[in-house]
Formats: structure tokens, sequence, C-alpha cells
């Protein structure tokens, strides 16, 4: 069932009168699905999840189980961090899933996918998730965001690998985060 907002929206009255004019009618909420792994959640991460939510009427963040990786956060672990970084954003929501995007789509009557891309090595993969995708579900749309260029190198492998060996990742993720990824590896 698809929901509905009340609000302003430019309407196009027709042929007889080209010009646009401004009138408070029902529109479709505009909801896109931000699937991932996230462990951890990143700066690049938070980068698109920010952008996303003025351009969406909802985000929502899917943290995935992928079982080809071991995760250093659970998956509820990975949720509530993502949810102390995002928690000044109203209209983003964080869930999990497990299975296809597609099924998470319908799940959560999303009108895309938004999926993030750093290098043209992404792009590649990403093009062939998404026809995938598409293959499966006809109306699955794609959204691809480059994040900001200060985030363009950042993965959430890398920080784990930075991390590991001691190296610098604070400018890579959120404080909570930090203190997160510290504590893991404490625990080691």
């Amino acid at each position: 069932m698809l929901k509905f907002s009340y609000k302003e929206c430019i309407v196009y009255p027709g042929k007889v009168n080209p010009g646009f004019r401004k009138s408070k009618v029902f529109c479709v909420m505009k909801r896109v699905l931000y699937p991932g792994s996230f462990d951890p959640v990143t700066n690049g991460h938070l980068d698109l999840v920010e952008r996303a939510s003025r351009l969406f009427d909802q985000v929502i963040v899917a943290v995935a189980v992928n079982s080809g990786k071991t995760p250093m956060f659970d998956l509820e672990e990975r949720k509530q961090l993502i949810k102390a970084c995002c928690g000044h954003l109203d209209n983003v929501e964080v869930v999990t899933f497990e299975g296809l995007i597609v099924d998470a789509i319908r799940q959560y009557e999303a009108q895309a996918i938004l999926r993030g891309i750093r290098a043209f090595s992404d792009f590649e993969y990403e093009l062939q998730m998404a026809l995938m995708n598409r293959s499966m579900r006809e109306e699955c749309e794609t959204v691809f965001m480059m994040p900001s260029e200060g985030n363009s190198f950042v993965s959430s492998r890398m920080v784990k690998e930075v991390a590991r060996l001691g190296g610098r990742f604070e400018h890579c993720v959120p404080d909570v985060v930090v203190a997160a990824v510290m504590e893991k590896i404490r625990q080691k």
C-alpha cells in the first residue's frame, strides 16, 4: 500500500493553461532504501544518508546480513550505531533485513535503492547489481550517489584494517563509532 503525505506540490493544470500553479494535493511519499552491511558505518555512508534525506521524504537505512563477510559488529550493534549517528534526521529510519534487496523494497514500500559509488570500479559492480534487481522486479530503480570528496576513499573494510593495525582512522567515522571500534579491538 502506498503512503501519502499532504503537502504542497506543483500541479500541471493542463493544455489550456500551460502555466504551473501550486495546489494542495495528496502526493505519493517517496522512499529510498539504502542497503548495506555498514560494518562499521562511516562518514561516507552518513554523507549519503544526510544528502538523501534532503531528496526523499523518507530514507530507510537497511542494515543487511551478508553471509560472505565476518562482521566486527552484530546486526543489532550496527543498527544502533547508525541510529546514534542519524538521530538528528527525522526522516531516516534504520531497519535490519536478510535476503534480497528487491524483497526489502517491497516490504518497506520504497520507490528506489540508494547506492554509493566511490570509484569507477564500484560502478561496474553496482551496475550489475542494479540490472539484476531490475530483472527480478521491473519497477526497481537505483539511484547512484557519490560521497563528498573528503569521503571518497573511505570504506568500512579499510577502517577496520587500519584500526586493527593501530593507525589513525578517527577522521573516517563519527566519535561513537571510533569508541565502538576501539572497544571491539580491545575485546579481542
